[in-house]
């Protein structure tokens, strides 16, 4: 999670292993705590998503033989990330419900209609994170709020550290994969096709996956 930018906007068109420190909780049994990594500390700022090489996206199991994959192609962000304090990150994104795409055009419209995403009604889904902690070596776990329609869930995204390289042109990049598994019926996406054989068309569960790279973001005056 070691990355987050502001205001990105995409449109059409993978470190050191954390320390390890231990503690003894009330009543004398053994933990460990894992403790931020000192290197990251350099880190902490505003990093901006590099469309080109990010896709957050979504796959669910179709006919109960197949799985259909698809992405959100317009967003929006603003993320920080605190390589010293960890729970002081944060990440606010938008996602433009209008721009799904599975690649097959009916199947977008149908997504985008009023059986599922109404785009009309609700343009916007948003995730607001609420906090923010070091899970393990290099996994941070998210927890925020997810709005879809007019239903506001909260969700737990799992979120592992890729890497921070400087590349040929001297931007300094990080990149992190990120995932977490809902019900769509809890968001009140209740679509219920069913089979013949009596399975569900769509299954209601769904997995959001965010494959994230980016940039540091340029101070501004």
């Amino acid at each position: 999670m070691n990355l987050f930018g502001r205001n990105s906007h995409h449109r059409r068109a993978q470190p050191p292993a954390a320390p390890v420190a231990t503690a003894v909780p009330a009543g004398g049994a053994t933990a460990t705590a894992v403790l931020p990594d000192p290197t990251l500390a350099s880190l902490t700022g505003e990093w901006m998503i590099d469309p080109a090489h990010s896709r957050i996206g979504f796959s669910v199991r179709h006919a109960m033989v197949t799985t259909v994959r698809g992405a959100f192609l317009e967003y929006e962000s603003r993320l920080y990330f605190d390589g010293r304090d960890p729970a002081r990150s944060r990440a606010d994104i938008v996602l433009y419900t209008a721009s799904v795409d599975t690649g097959v055009e009916q199947r977008d419209a149908h997504l985008a209609g009023r059986q599922f995403l109404d785009a009309a009604s609700f343009p916007r889904m948003t995730f607001t994170s609420t906090t923010v902690q070091l899970a393990d070596k290099d996994v941070y776990r998210m927890t925020g709020d997810l709005t879809i329609k007019d239903t506001r869930r909260p969700v737990v995204l799992e979120l592992a550290y890729i890497g921070h390289v400087t590349d040929p042109f001297g931007y300094e990049r990080v990149g992190f994969d990120g995932t977490t598994t809902i019900n769509r019926s809890d968001w009140g996406l209740t679509y219920d096709a069913r089979l013949a054989q009596g399975g569900a068309m769509v299954s209601e569960t769904v997995r959001l996956q965010f494959d994230i790279a980016a940039i540091r973001a340029t101070p501004t005056a």
